[in-house]
């Protein structure tokens, strides 16, 4: 039996049987027991099995979690970010000290990953194929800063991590990841438009991360970026940032579709693909990076800009349209705007 399987063990049983241990939060108790030696969470469990903390903690699960080591340490997925925001609202409830000194171990955790030049790369300390990529994909390093932003601004709970050094460390890696996003956006013909979804760490130039996501620009992570972007305070280099993606966002639209299952009469299976509807608009998640085509890739590596030619299994387990930009164009850009004009 392993050290940390015992100590997990004897820590559930502490739990179960203390008369006057401090007020709990089941699911604050669970994110514990999965906390890595390093301070961060894994997505899946060394045997690959995605998290889910409703399961219970069996003796077969907490030796799957005492095997999981810090290679699956990672901010993909929503990992870790999600974890250190639930510690923080459950210590908010429960004023269990072991939440709010659990969300602090997380928090480091992000600032030990974080590149010198602001990016977060996927994994932290596993860096192998594309782990390593400074990576807006799914959301993962603004997911990070916003947890950082947080601390920074005492917003969301995080006021309760009054830490003045750990405040100043995360001030420096907002500022960081900031100068980071305005590095990386990508520039066409002396335009600025939108962000790819990954970036060599070392070159901050666009990469292709897993077979079917090659290099290009990503709408669903753009949004995020300038929502982000519009938490800051506004500075030149900031503003001209949002105005261009926003510019972007509204002339690369797909007016009059929706993505949506249909079913080809010859063969009967069910496919995802565009189907026709005056009532809808979708942006594709993929567009090359110097023409604005929409793209999309395969497992083989293959892309192309005909999404007829991807395989059904690619069709059917990927968001390859979305209508991510609708609530940025409607209602944050507007509100951002209003803001910035009574602020002057």
């Amino acid at each position: 039996m392993g050290i940390r399987f015992s100590i997990l063990y004897c820590y559930l049983l502490v739990l179960s049987f203390s008369a006057f241990a401090q007020e709990k939060d089941s699911l604050a108790e669970k994110i514990l027991i999965y906390q890595l030696p390093n301070g961060a969470w894994g997505k899946q469990l060394v045997d690959r099995k995605v998290v889910n903390y409703v399961l219970p903690l069996t003796k077969e699960l907490l030796q799957k979690i005492e095997a999981t080591d810090e290679k699956h340490a990672t901010i993909d997925n929503g990992a870790t970010t999600r974890e250190i925001n639930i510690l923080i609202e459950a210590y908010a409830k429960t004023q269990n000290t072991d939440y709010l000194n659990a969300a602090r171990r997380g928090v480091e955790y992000l600032l030990e990953a974080q590149y010198q030049n602001g990016g977060f790369p996927q994994y932290y300390p596993n860096k192998s194929l594309y782990r390593g990529q400074i990576t807006y994909n799914d959301n993962a390093m603004i997911n990070a800063l916003t947890v950082l932003d947080n601390l920074v601004k005492k917003t969301a709970g995080f006021e309760a991590l009054t830490d003045d050094q750990l405040k100043k460390r995360a001030t420096d890696a907002v500022a960081r990841g900031v100068d980071c996003i305005l590095k990386t956006q990508i520039v066409q013909d002396d335009s600025l438009t939108i962000w790819a979804a990954q970036y060599d760490e070392k070159t901050l130039q666009p990469e292709q991360a897993r077979a079917f996501e090659p290099v290009s620009l990503s709408t669903s992570e753009s949004v995020n970026i300038v929502r982000f972007l519009m938490r800051q305070p506004v500075t030149p280099l900031i503003e001209k940032a949002i105005e261009s993606a926003i510019r972007w966002f509204e002339v690369h639209d797909l007016e009059g579709y929706r993505f949506d299952k249909t079913t080809n009469p010859k063969t009967g299976k069910t496919v995802r693909d565009l189907v026709p509807d005056n009532t809808s608009v979708v942006w594709s998640r993929f567009y090359d990076i110097e023409n604005n085509k929409p793209l999309f890739g395969d497992r083989d590596k293959s892309v192309t800009y005909d999404f007829s030619e991807i395989s059904d299994e690619r069709k059917n387990g990927y968001a390859w349209f979305g209508n991510w930009p609708i609530k940025l164009l409607e209602k944050d850009y507007p509100k951002w705007k209003k803001n910035k004009e009574i602020k002057k």
